[in-house]
């Protein structure tokens, strides 16, 4: 039961984003509504605080509601919405790193005494945005594949439909960018 409505959900925002791209403000609006909590709970899994994830979202919801006219259907909307809150989660965290260093920490200060939100988990996920923020400065294409893979959780096939290479390519590409990212972890970038 339970799957059958989200795949009911999923469609309904498929349908919204086509009829949000050809220009119906309704239609965006409701898409932006539906769309929200997941967005939320996504950039959730880059940012460990909360306030961030809250910001990273609307930022986000921004950006598809700016770009939206450029989804232009070749791929599913989730895929593009994917994209969007990867690179706007990835954005916010740089803003965060450079207001940090603004203010003269050495780290961004995270500012959540509840243990479950700091911890391992948390460190591990701000030491993932800063080696991918160092593979994009050497291999930028490696960047876009292992996000999408292994963070965003989407199929090798639906990410090399989304980045218009071969399947073939997204594996190698995902496989070189785990190894280079490994090495940055490893050597405590």
């Amino acid at each position: 039961m339970w799957l059958v409505a989200g795949a009911h959900m999923h469609d309904e925002h498929e349908q919204l984003a086509v009829r949000a791209a050809a220009g119906d403000r309704a239609a965006l609006d409701a898409l932006l509504a539906a769309i929200q909590p997941s967005v939320l709970r996504r950039c959730a899994r880059f940012l460990p605080c909360y306030q961030d994830a809250e910001e990273a979202c609307q930022d986000v919801l921004m950006q598809v509601a700016r770009n939206i006219g450029g989804f232009e259907g070749r791929s599913r909307f989730s895929t593009w919405l994917h994209v969007v809150i990867a690179n706007g989660a990835r954005q916010t965290y740089r803003t965060l790193k450079r207001r940090a260093a603004e203010q003269g920490y050495a780290e961004i200060p995270v500012e959540v005494p509840d243990a479950r939100t700091t911890s391992v988990i948390a460190g591990s996920r701000l030491d993932l945005l800063d080696a991918l923020e160092k593979l994009e400065s050497t291999r930028p294409e490696l960047v876009a594949p292992m996000v999408l893979r292994d963070i965003c959780q989407l199929e090798y096939r639906e990410i090399a439909g989304h980045l218009g290479i071969p399947e073939g390519t997204v594996k190698s590409r995902v496989h070189q960018a785990r190894g280079q990212v490994r090495g940055y972890l490893l050597a405590g970038l």
